[in-house]
């Protein structure tokens, strides 16, 4: 297939291309490469990407219009994987302009590419912090969750929302997926696992929120790009049971989807700690401080669904896949 993939010099994005294009795909990447977080470990993630056979790099921003028309037209992608985003939860705080621009403007931009140009089926980032106030454990996509603690979460939902639309009036397939703490090689130096490997290593102190209290989902990279593929290749389907009486969050009349791609175990932060200090054989010196506004306190998946309808469930160690993250970060800052 020829499959457009949004975010390809970021984390998740630069893994599933590699997953597309070994299994015989073409892939158009798409990325703007701005400077949110170190732009030389995107242009690393990019450079193991452009001497692959049936991959076409575009350096284009998902919320310019015009290049987003453009793009579609050349292309003609037949399925595309929207993972471009501004992420982060505290940084929506400082910056909150940034998120409509690339969140909310970007995703409409590709909404009218794929109901304008035939595209078969529209897979979305979408997560967890959607959750927002839930306190049911574990979250379900059955839920409602009109209560987000961030402008990122609120984001995410629009997108949900806007998807929904164009479903509905458009028959557009579309799944978003609600990704639960996204870590491993290649990760995000914003990110908890990179901050306290790259601190520990250097003998700097780390601060840990709410005393270390926190407890994730983390969900190793493998497992969010497996998740990923399956339901690119399971294109959304109406719910014929669906009723407007006792409205489904997750299922539609239209063919909407959303599932959750989490752990389905989660760890609490200290013990993430725990074995990262394990790991890179040294004790982190530790800030404790109270819980940051936007933070969740816990989250956790109910993923029945990915498993009811693409047969799939997490199923990565937090052990393993911290340990494969440390030995990709030395290795690769030849530390």
């Amino acid at each position: 297939m020829k499959i457009l993939v949004t975010g390809t010099a970021g984390f998740i994005g630069s893994h599933l291309a590699h997953r597309l294009l070994d299994r015989g795909d073409e892939v158009i990447g798409v990325d703007n490469v701005n400077d949110y977080y170190d732009v030389s470990l995107k242009e690393a993630r990019l450079a193991r990407l452009t001497g692959k056979q049936g991959f076409t790099e575009v350096r284009k921003d998902v919320a310019d219009r015009e290049a987003m028309e453009a793009l579609f037209r050349e292309h003609q992608p037949e399925r595309v994987v929207h993972l471009a985003a501004q992420a982060g939860v505290r940084y929506s705080l400082e910056n909150p302009h940034a998120y409509v621009d690339a969140n909310l403007v970007g995703f409409m931009n590709i909404l009218e590419g794929c109901r304008h140009n035939g595209v078969k089926h529209l897979v979305y980032a979408s997560s967890s912090s959607v959750y927002g106030a839930n306190e049911a454990m574990p979250f379900s996509v059955h839920d409602n969750v009109d209560h987000p603690l961030s402008l990122y979460a609120a984001s995410k939902k629009a997108n949900e929302l806007m998807a929904h639309t164009y479903s509905h009036l458009y028959n557009l397939p579309t799944t978003g997926l609600r990704f639960f703490t996204v870590y491993g090689p290649w990760g995000r130096p914003d990110m908890a696992l990179f901050i306290f490997t790259r601190k520990i290593l250097a003998g700097e102190p780390i601060d840990v929120f709410n005393h270390g209290h926190h407890k994730r989902d983390f969900t190793y990279i493998d497992d969010i790009v497996e998740g990923v593929i399956r339901t690119l290749d399971n294109v959304a389907q109406p719910n014929d049971a669906w009723s407007g009486a006792q409205p489904d969050p997750g299922t539609s009349k239209g063919p909407y989807r959303i599932y959750n791609i989490g752990s389905n175990n989660p760890v609490e932060l200290s013990r993430f700690i725990e074995i990262i200090e394990e790991r890179v054989g040294k004790k982190a010196e530790k800030n404790l401080l109270p819980l940051q506004p936007g933070d969740v306190p816990a989250t956790y998946a109910n993923v029945d669904d990915l498993i009811n309808d693409v047969g799939y469930k997490p199923d990565t160690p937090v052990e393993e896949g911290i340990a494969n993250f440390v030995d990709w970060y030395r290795d690769f800052y030849k530390v």
